[in-house]
């Protein structure tokens, strides 16, 4: 009786101790649903904010624009414009146009603008010349002194047979005005962006990452207007907003059962039983018999251990897995889920490794901010300590890992491929990952093989681009001063050249040098002769000594003269060899396949040893490390110091050591440059063909060439990467792109005629293998 009483009393405790407990429990999911909820209707208010204020921008720009070109066709400006009269044209604008700021009429050539281009600003500079290769009106945000500004421009002929440059400058609430109309909850955010310039910000800047994730271009223009919402966490057990709600109604009624409807419910009759059948196992004494029970059959856990293939990973391209970095098209084969789950393969690497830390940085591109967020989120979960450097050039993200010492990084980049694109170059250990490592990493997402941590790795935001540009000024200072125009093509190097290179001694012309993911002005590859036309046309305007451009993520260089040659990077490997060889003779250059013939010769008789190696920026790093090589180079243009540098390929450090060897010479740089041994030859030439077939098309013609029928009798044939051929008189080359389906060729010879013969010889085995395809004149 007293053991039934007892009983009797703790199930009296029981029962509202349990109802207690669900009412808890139903109050955290229900809690979780109501804050699902709340999010995703804030996502949805955001989304019709952005698409309303989309419309109104549009409006508003649309309009501008129209009425620009009505007031162009004014009487009154028409007749000032045929008299040639650009003051008077500026004035009859100004004065049948009320509201505009100012009104300024140029001559096309823009001379009294080009005089002093910092004071009239390169913003409204950069607008002018635009609207001077444009059928339409143009219209940007000009950045001036006094603050962001609505400028239109728009070419117009003067007089009988010359043209001008109208420029029209309006408040910017002409624009962003039904942007401040539009009612957005505060918790999201919205802002208007040209590039990586925001014109306008509203709600929560803690989102402006995420910002292009929902981004709406504003048709027309440069301009789009970025939206970001917290993202929806999800509620206990992963359950979303239904479930939770569904798991908090189902507890609150067993509470309500415990509590009001025990005494109804027929119980089991109890008998006689012992203290531990009557009271059961405790906690620890349950848990303790599990382990024993287990023990033989269970694997031992860790902080690190493996875990199943995620369900992600069944859709993962394995065609972004590339020879040289890893690269897709963002929003097809790219998503911050996927690169999440590359992030915690590539933090699996470097635990397996023993190492921790892992450096990333991003260029340039829209999609970069999601995309390192999630590759952070994967290397967290593998237990790596990430350090984010934010915005920065590709060579900056290598230098950091050797500045902080992590010798591991990532950097988030499409380099020179359009703007869909987004890749990761990543270094493990001092080594950056090429061929099978690369492929390994999707091996190894598939195959499940992930650590997963049980504490995620720390997150810390760094600033190094201060301590890139004070090493290498450290290091490099101009003998004299020379004035550069630098086309940084809105890549990401557009925002360290101009700082890098002034304080090293040089006067800095920008061009193009704000980042802009878009890619607005022309695409950004320097190794492409078409993307350095207004490079070429800016340094003779500007009579600058020489011109730069890089491409999308700042490793790769190109350079013109004063007179508008483009010095192809082989032959300023030639340059940059000559000057490490007399530091260092007997070093080893090595230089891809594409490198003309006469870059050996050279390299010999400056007391060098010279090396041809495969084509790809990582190819080329494991070779120099490989043979301990001062100094190498491919025809793309990327170029390697390991003398002074740290061996990576880096177009703002080789920019800076080429002013340098510029800058110590009596001569002028185009004579320099002119002095450098020269042959006929051709660009890359890339000719289209069915994805997943160059390399098997390149291996039939290594095949033909091997043949006892040899078609290239006399030639020195070389199969390290595609097939190249070497004649006494010049050379042809074509190879499969590791990048994008194309086959690349490459000629060079002494004569037109030496060069249209080697050209035939190749053309003879390719046109069989690629059908009716027009290979083009090359």
């Amino acid at each position: 009786m007293i053991g039934k009483g007892k009983g009797v009393a703790a199930g009296g405790r029981t029962g509202p101790l349990l109802a207690v407990l669900l009412l808890l429990l139903a109050g955290w999911f229900g809690w979780s649903a109501a804050q699902q909820w709340r999010q995703t209707h804030t996502g949805t208010q955001l989304e019709q904010a952005r698409d309303t204020a989309v419309q109104g921008l549009q409006q508003a720009l649309d309009g501008q624009v129209q009425q620009f070109a009505r007031q162009l066709q004014a009487p009154r400006v028409q007749q000032a414009l045929q008299a040639g009269d650009t003051t008077a044209a500026a004035t009859a604008l100004r004065e049948s146009w009320t509201g505009v700021e100012d009104v300024q009429v140029w001559n096309g050539t823009l001379d009294s603008a080009y005089a002093d281009p910092p004071a009239f600003g390169y913003a409204r500079l950069a607008l002018l010349e635009a609207a001077l290769g444009a059928e339409a009106p143009v219209a940007r945000v000009v950045r001036a002194k006094e603050g962001a500004r609505f400028g239109l421009a728009a070419r117009v002929p003067l007089g009988p047979e010359d043209a001008a440059v109208v420029y029209v400058q309006q408040p910017l609430m002409q624009l962003t005005g039904p942007l401040d109309a539009v009612q957005a909850p505060e918790s999201g955010y919205l802002a208007l962006r040209q590039g990586s310039f925001n014109v306008l910000e509203r709600g929560n800047p803690a989102l402006a990452d995420s910002g292009e994730v929902l981004a709406r271009p504003i048709k027309g223009s440069s301009l789009r207007l970025a939206a970001g919402v917290p993202s929806i966490e999800a509620g206990p057990l992963g359950l979303g907003p239904l479930g939770c709600s569904i798991v908090a109604l189902l507890l609150v009624l067993v509470a309500v059962l415990v509590v009001v409807g025990k005494s109804r419910l027929p119980l089991p009759s109890r008998t006689s039983r012992t203290a531990a059948e009557e009271h059961g196992l405790t906690l620890r004494e349950s848990l303790a018999q599990t382990a024993v029970d287990t023990e033989a059959d269970a694997p031992a856990l860790d902080d690190s251990r493996p875990v199943a293939p995620p369900a992600a990973a069944a859709t993962l391209a394995a065609g972004i897995f590339r020879a040289y970095d890893i690269r897709g098209v963002v929003g097809d084969e790219l998503s911050p889920k996927v690169a999440a789950l590359i992030g915690q393969a590539i933090g699996s690497e470097v635990v397996e490794q023993g190492l921790r830390e892992v450096v990333i940085g991003r260029d340039g591109r829209l999609s970069g901010p999601e995309l390192a967020a999630g590759l952070a989120e994967g290397l967290r979960r593998a237990g790596c300590d990430v350090i984010d450097i934010g915005l920065a050039p590709t060579p900056v993200v290598y230098f950091a890992s050797h500045h902080l010492r992590t010798g591991s990084c990532v950097a988030v980049t499409g380099s020179h491929n359009p703007p869909e694109y987004n890749g990761f170059k990543i270094v493990i250990a001092g080594q950056t990952l090429s061929g099978d490592a690369v492929t390994a990493l999707y091996t190894r997402i598939v195959e499940g093989r992930l650590t997963q941590a049980a504490t995620p790795g720390n997150y810390q935001q760094r600033e190094v681009n201060d301590e890139y540009v004070r090493r290498i000024a450290d290091d490099v200072q101009l003998e004299r001063p020379l004035k550069v125009v630098a086309d940084a093509g809105n890549g990401v190097a557009g925002a360290l050249v101009q700082p890098l290179l002034e304080a090293i001694g040089a006067e800095v012309i920008p061009l193009y040098c704000d980042v802009d993911g878009t890619f607005p002005n022309h695409h950004p590859d320097p190794s492409v002769p078409e993307n350095l036309q207004d490079l070429v046309q800016t340094v003779k305007r500007f009579g600058a000594d020489l011109g730069i451009a890089f491409d999308g993520d700042g490793d790769r260089l190109g350079v013109v003269t004063p007179d508008g040659t483009i010095i192809f990077a082989d032959r300023l490997l030639m340059l940059f060899a000559a000057d490490v060889l007399l530091r260092n003779p007997g070093a080893m250059v090595i230089y891809d396949v594409k490198c003309t013939g006469k870059l050996a010769d050279f390299v010999l008789r400056h007391g060098g040893s010279p090396m041809m190696w495969k084509t790809g920026h990582s190819l080329i790093k494991a070779r120099m490390a490989e043979t301990d090589a001062e100094l190498a180079g491919e025809m793309s243009g990327h170029f390697f110091f390991r003398e002074r540098w740290f061996g990576f390929d880096d177009g703002l450090y080789a920019a800076a050591r080429l002013l340098e060897i510029l800058a110590l010479r009596e001569e002028t740089p185009q004579e320099v440059l002119e002095e450098l041994p020269q042959s006929l030859s051709t660009p890359e030439i890339k000719v289209p063909v069915a994805d997943g077939t160059p390399h098997a098309l390149v291996s039939l013609v290594v095949s033909a060439a091997q043949a006892p029928e040899n078609p290239f009798v006399g030639g020195r044939i070389s199969t390290i990467d595609g097939l190249r051929v070497d004649f006494a008189d010049g050379w042809g080359l074509v190879r499969a792109s590791n990048t994008t389906p194309v086959l690349v060729l490459r000629f060079e010879a002494d004569t037109d005629a030496a060069l249209e013969r080697i050209k035939g010889q190749f053309r003879a085995q390719l046109q069989p293998l690629l059908g009716d395809q027009d290979l083009g004149t090359w």
